[in-house]
């Protein structure tokens, strides 16, 4: 909420997301700047609107002079807080833009199971009547996979968890999901597993979609493969540092897993020459899953929603809490 003490003024609101992203709003006046470091205007605002892309990259380690300046509340437009540095933390409120990005994502999932099934882009037709006979008479020999019947693992169940499921299940595939607390899942169609060995034991697809902590990183090492199902699928819309790549590669090359679908890595982005971009069971994309052409309205619409409970003193949804990592 604003600070008991704050003269009524209008609130001055620091927009980082670029010009035209946030509409007029009473009582509110928006510095529109996506260029200065958000550092360097801490003292010009009292809310700020920013995201990874806005130069946090590259902020100083060590809390700048005069952080957090005016700043009472900092809304970022991600849902991961990996991207920022601890001192941001500093100002008294941080939200975040957790379950914006759940259905693009949940979408890129089905899309990279349904590939790894399918295996369209191997059936393709490109040369003529001869080898569409041969890959017709190939559809008998080896029909194309379903994902009927077929197991999904979600580790992690938060809004993209979710989302994955709901779009699953329309496939008939049987879920199972590991939340990061071991709460059970009341969820029809979904069943809770009491351990990660358990859920890489019986997944034909397992998605990561944990948040990255002290406790998750390389949570899928060399130990965790050893009880996958033989053929797993590994998709990680997550965080790269969740899943140690060494092992990773390991498991691939054994042929221990199938195939990983893989929208996040570690370092990101690999470096070049790295083993990802040739591995032939790797589809690599460059963070994108997040992807959508409505992605800033509703990431505006978040931050206004939360903006009235601001004005209101009421309090914030989706409030970070920097202990726990997310």
């Amino acid at each position: 909420m604003r600070h008991p003490d704050t003269p009524a003024r209008p609130l001055v609101l620091l927009n980082q997301l670029g010009q035209g992203q946030l509409p007029d709003m009473a009582g509110v006046q928006v510095i529109d700047d996506d260029q200065t470091p958000a550092w360097l205007r801490s003292q010009d605002a009292e809310v700020l609107l920013t995201g990874p892309r806005n130069g946090w990259k590259t902020a100083p380690q060590q809390t700048p002079e005069g952080w957090p300046g005016r700043l009472r509340w900092v809304h970022l437009a991600s849902a991961g807080i990996d991207f920022f540095p601890p001192w941001l933390f500093d100002v008294a409120q941080v939200s975040c833009s957790r379950g914006v990005a759940a259905d693009p994502i949940a979408e890129y999932v089905l899309s990279a199971m349904l590939e790894q099934v399918k295996q369209l882009h191997s059936r393709q037709v490109r040369h003529g009547r001869m080898i569409w006979s041969r890959e017709f008479d190939r559809a008998v020999a080896r029909p194309l996979g379903t994902l009927k019947g077929q197991t999904l693992g979600l580790l992690g169940y938060g809004a993209i968890g979710q989302a994955i499921a709901r779009r699953a299940l329309a496939f008939d595939m049987r879920i199972l999901a590991l939340r990061r607390s071991g709460q059970r899942i009341d969820a029809e169609g979904v069943t809770s597993v009491a351990s990660l060995r358990e859920l890489l034991a019986n997944s034909d697809h397992l998605v990561l979609a944990l948040p990255l902590t002290a406790e998750t990183r390389h949570l899928i090492d060399a130990e965790a493969l050893s009880h996958a199902k033989p053929g797993l699928h590994l998709i990680n819309i997550a965080r790269g540092a969740l899943l140690d790549h060494d092992a990773l590669r390991a498991a691939l090359d054994s042929g221990a897993l199938a195939a990983a679908t893989l929208d996040v890595t570690e370092p990101e982005p690999p470096p070049q020459g790295h083993w990802l971009y040739q591995h032939p069971r790797v589809r690599l994309t460059p963070h994108i899953s997040w992807s959508a052409s409505d992605g800033p309205a509703a990431t505006a619409l978040k931050f206004q929603h939360n903006l009235v409970r601001y004005l209101k003193g009421d309090a914030l949804i989706d409030r970070v809490d920097p202990s726990k990592g997310y």
